[in-house]
């Protein structure tokens, strides 16, 4: 199949730098890219799937709360829940040196 279409100027030099990279057409890496995005956008739908699946099996109320977290990470990323950003934030500050603080 032939497509036509245009991409903004800095996708543009992504594409053809990972082409020059791979030593691939553009192509070629147009369509390898495109494969991968649409292989990982069903990934996330088969995980999105699983853990709401998991959600509603469990009963005990700390494995129904972590199911909850799986599923709102499944959902929004890793940075869905709120303490899960304040952790990673906690553990950068401590994992600082205290002169660049």
């Amino acid at each position: 199949m032939r497509q036509s279409v245009s991409i903004p100027a800095p996708l543009a030099a992504d594409v053809r730098r990972v082409a020059k990279e791979r030593h691939l057409t553009i192509s070629r890496t147009l369509v390898t890219l495109a494969e991968r995005g649409v292989q990982a956008e069903q990934e996330a739908k088969d995980n999105l799937k699983i853990a709401y699946r998991k959600f509603l099996k469990k009963q005990e109320p700390e494995e129904k709360e972590q199911a909850g977290k799986d599923l709102i990470r499944a959902i929004f990323g890793k940075a869905g829940i709120a303490e899960d950003t304040l952790l990673w934030s906690a553990s950068r500050t401590l994992a600082t040196p205290s002169c660049q603080r």
